[in-house]
C-alpha cells in the first residue's frame, strides 16, 4: 500500500540509492545544505525531458541559493546516464527501481491515465532544509513552470 505523501514539517526520509555512475547517494551527504527532490516517472519521456531540462538550465540561480537538485526514478543507472548525456544535464539524477525511497516519499501512488489504473510515480517536489525537515512540497506537479516556482520559493 502506498504511504501518504510528506508534508510540510515532516522529518525527511534518509535515503540510499545509486547515481547515473553507479556511486551511492545518501541524502546525509547533504546535511546543513537545502536540497530539492524531485520525483518524475520515466527518462526520456516528453514531459520528464521538459522538466529536467527546466532544472538543468535554472540550475546556476538555484546553485547561487545553496540548493541541491536530486531527480529520482525507477530508472536503472545506465538509463539515467544516457539520459543526462542525451540532455546536458548539470545536477545528479538517482536510480530506485525497488521504489522503496519513492515509496518513503509518498510519490508511488494510484494514476490514472487513457482510463486505465495503475501504480506509478506521481510528479512531485520536495524542498528539504538544512536541518533535515520539509521546507515545501509540490504535488501533482505540472511540469510547465515548476522549475521557477521551485526556484522562487527557495531562499
Amino acid at each position: 500500500m502506498a504511504k501518504k505523501a510528506l508534508k510540510v514539517g515532516d522529518e525527511a526520509p534518509d535515503f540510499t540509492l545509486l547515481d547515473a555512475t553507479g556511486k551511492e547517494v545518501s541524502l546525509r551527504d547533504f546535511k546543513g545544505r537545502t536540497v530539492l527532490i524531485y520525483f518524475y516517472p520515466k527518462a526520456n519521456t516528453p514531459g520528464c525531458t521538459v522538466e529536467a531540462c527546466d532544472f538543468r538550465d535554472l540550475r546556476p540561480k538555484f546553485v547561487k541559493k545553496d540548493v541541491t537538485i536530486l531527480g529520482v526514478s525507477a530508472d536503472a543507472p545506465k538509463m539515467l546516464a544516457g539520459f543526462i548525456a542525451k540532455q546536458k544535464l548539470n545536477f545528479t539524477l538517482l536510480s530506485d527501481p525497488d521504489h522503496k525511497m519513492i515509496e518513503a516519499y509518498g510519490a508511488w501512488r494510484m494514476k490514472k491515465f487513457m482510463g486505465r489504473e495503475f501504480m506509478g510515480i506521481v510528479r512531485s517536489s520536495y524542498l528539504i532544509g538544512p536541518v533535515g525537515k520539509i521546507a515545501q512540497v509540490w504535488d501533482n506537479v505540472r511540469v510547465k513552470g515548476h522549475a521557477a516556482e521551485v526556484l522562487q520559493a527557495a531562499s
